[in-house]
């Protein structure tokens, strides 16, 4: 480990990545007046220097090395502000900054021609500034700050058309379940993404202060330095609660259950900003807090940590299972892809929380960051081909398409590369070989739990594989929709998206396939370099895993760990065998109801059970109903009420009688005021009478 003071070296890089977005979104606005093209260039060039920044400390990550710089900050409380360049923020730096830099060139040509693109550009990079900055800090505080930055940049960037145009709207206007309307605007997308994940996010404070008020520090290196602060939280019972706190700020963040339905409304804002939402930035802080934060307390373990693991790992299942399912029965392509990254960050969640479980906390652990690095592609690559199908149709629902591979043929190849990664097509796709590593990890674990984790993950693969297949078919495979023989009457025939607007998802999706190619080995290195990181700065090795976790205190929920058998290229053959069975059975259900059309997907409104199960599925499970119900109107009735019967009878009827008495009691003292002295003598002789008679008593 390198420790610097302030800025020299190797630091400088680890600085830079995060400062420089902040600088090209503070000078945008005055690079706009030089021209419209400059100002373009300026944003991606900013995002491209940020990104050769953080490649340049990518063998900090292959060599195990971690870079360590801080300078003075709030004196007074002794804080310091810092970096840490470690593998696990080295490797999320890059994934960043580079998925980013692809999506702001293809946000040149989506965007082109649309209004207030310096607003635009400001917030694109102030976006991926502060998720820089949750990135590679040292501390909670400074994380908490580019926190809070990652979530008004999404604010204004959901909201980005707050003009409200219909054609903007996300949901089927008129479809309302529970008495309340499924569609919203960007504006009220916007702000309900922004109140939220403020839920979270407040938990997530209260964990920081519970954790400063015992250790005196931010710093994740100091609070793994001296544990003191942990046995007294332990003995006082509040080491798990804070846990699980600073967990709630990644519940708001990653949309996980229950703060996931802000997640499938912000689909109001550019398809640009849907991918920098969903690869990139916002939902995928909460993952990298996890993944920060979790080392840190498995090495706690002997404080009954166990606890806030299996929350993870349930909060994750859960979610996963439910986003997954509300997906088959949608018809937007981008709210099914929504869906997919909330199910797909359960994933992450469930794996992570997996690996505090285990016998192999490393197996885990790599499994979940696996997926984030896989996700983050294909999906940043599905959401750049939604936006380009969107352009080009004008609707975005997937009905209105159709048949639309004959034309725009690289978009239809790109798109289903990377629908291929997220179905998890067999041994040449990265999501693959990220979604088995999960599998494996859920099954090694020694868990007492495991089995139905397991169960659910399998049945979430089975309708992941199905509502992808069920995406490229509605949009690509069938006849033309009504909506495109409209356009062509009126002489909008459909036609491929510009090169600037198709290469920058078509090298992601590539890259899923070229990477899934030798997945296993990308495995193995992706697992050797977190192995050694958490063995050589937490200690966490599987001989002192498997003595803490006999531990009786502390394995209430654990079964004796077995021996797994390894199939060809490191596979769990039960894993394997579950990750062939899902994408099997879920893409053959996809291609024959879709893509073959061999049989009629209405063929569920003619029985009252997949009707009704339709009817639910494509309600939300009434989930966002009962937010709008518990959180809005029932609080906003109680109000009313309390302003009705008590605000206007109660409070405003004593004001009233107070004035009237004060105006009683001012009339009496005016009658006394008459100007006579003999009267004041007299009022003065009876008040002394009065005073005599009382002390005589």
């Amino acid at each position: 480990m390198v420790e610097i003071t302030g800025f020299w070296g190797i630091a400088v890089n680890v600085w830079l990545v995060w400062i420089l977005p902040f600088i090209g979104a503070a000078i945008i606005a005055a690079v706009a007046r030089a021209g419209i093209k400059i100002r373009d260039y300026t944003a991606v060039g900013f995002a491209l220097a940020s990104a050769v920044s953080a490649t340049t400390l990518m063998p900090l990550a292959f060599s195990g090395n971690e870079v360590h710089s801080q300078v003075n900050w709030i004196a007074v409380l002794h804080l310091k502000a810092g970096v840490l360049g470690d593998p696990l923020s080295v490797i999320m730096a890059n994934l960043v900054a580079w998925i980013s830099f692809l999506i702001f060139v293809y946000s040149t040509g989506y965007m082109h021609g649309e209004r207030d693109l310096t607003r635009y550009w400001f917030f694109m990079l102030f976006f991926i500034g502060s998720m820089q900055l949750v990135v590679l800090s040292d501390n909670f505080l400074m994380l908490f700050f580019g926190w809070e930055g990652v979530g008004l940049a999404s604010y204004a960037l959901v909201g980005f058309w707050y003009t409200d145009r219909k054609k903007d709207f996300v949901g089927t206007e008129g479809h309302r379940a529970g008495g309340i309307a499924m569609w919203a605007s960007p504006s009220h997308a916007g702000a309900k993404a922004f109140l939220m994940t403020k839920a979270g996010d407040t938990m997530m404070l209260a964990g920081m202060f519970l954790i400063f008020a015992y250790s005196g520090t931010f710093g994740f290196k100091e609070l793994l330095q001296n544990q003191g602060w942990a046995v007294q939280m332990a003995h006082q019972n509040l080491l798990v609660p804070a846990a699980i706190l600073l967990f709630g700020g990644a519940i708001g963040k990653s949309a996980q259950f229950p703060l996931n339905e802000w997640l499938l409304e912000a689909m109001t804002g550019p398809a640009s900003v849907s991918a920098l939402i969903h690869a990139a930035t916002m939902v995928k802080a909460g993952v990298f807090l996890v993944a920060r934060i979790s080392p840190l307390f498995f090495a706690l373990a002997a404080f009954g940590m166990t606890q806030f693991f299996e929350v993870v790992a349930w909060v994750g299942a859960i979610t996963a299972f439910l986003l997954a399912s509300q997906a088959i029965a949608n018809p937007e392509i981008k709210k099914v892809l929504a869906y997919s990254t909330g199910s797909q960050i359960g994933y992450m969640m469930m794996a992570i929380g997996i690996a505090g479980l285990s016998t192999n906390f490393a197996e885990g652990y790599t499994a979940g960051f696996f997926q984030l690095i896989s996700h983050a592609m294909f999906k940043a690559a599905l959401f750049m081909g939604a936006g380009a199908l969107l352009h080009v149709v004008g609707s975005r629902f997937m009905t209105d398409m159709g048949g639309m591979r004959k034309y725009m043929r690289k978009t239809y190849i790109f798109m289903f590369l990377a629908a291929m990664s997220l179905a998890a097509a067999p041994l040449i796709t990265l999501g693959f070989w990220s979604k088995d590593a999960i599998f494996a990890a859920v099954l090694g674990s020694g868990y007492v739990h495991s089995l139905p984790l397991f169960i659910m993950a399998f049945v979430v693969a089975i309708m992941t594989a199905f509502y992808t297949f069920r995406m490229i078919g509605m949009s690509f495979f069938g006849k033309k929709s009504p909506h495109l023989e409209e356009l062509e009457k009126a002489g909008h025939h459909p036609h491929e998206v510009r090169p600037i607007i198709w290469v920058p998802f078509a090298i992601l999706a590539v890259a899923t396939i070229a990477i899934g190619v030798v997945g296993f080995a990308f495995g193995a290195e992706l697992q050797h370099i977190f192995a050694d990181y958490l063995a050589k700065y937490f200690g966490i090795s599987q001989q002192k895993q498997l003595q803490l976790l006999q531990n009786p205190a502390t394995t209430t929920q654990l079964v004796k760990p077995h021996t797994e058998t390894k199939l060809f290229l490191g596979l769990n053959p039960y894993a394997a065998a579950a990750s062939f069975g899902a994408f099997a059975i879920g893409g053959l259900l996809g291609y024959m109801f879709y893509i073959a059309r061999k049989v009629d997907p209405q063929i569920i409104s003619k029985n009252i059970v997949t009707r009704g199960i339709w009817k639910f599925l494509y309600n939300r499970w009434y989930l966002n109903s009962a937010l709008y119900w518990g959180a809005v109107i029932g609080p906003v009735a109680i109000y009313r009420i309390i302003w009705r019967y008590f605000e206007i009878t109660v409070m405003e009827g004593i004001s009233h009688a107070f004035e009237l008495s004060m105006a009683s009691f001012s009339r009496v003292v005016k009658a006394g005021q008459t100007g006579i002295t003999q009267t004041y003598l007299f009022v003065f002789g009876v008040g002394i009478m009065i005073i005599i008679m009382l002390l005589l008593l």
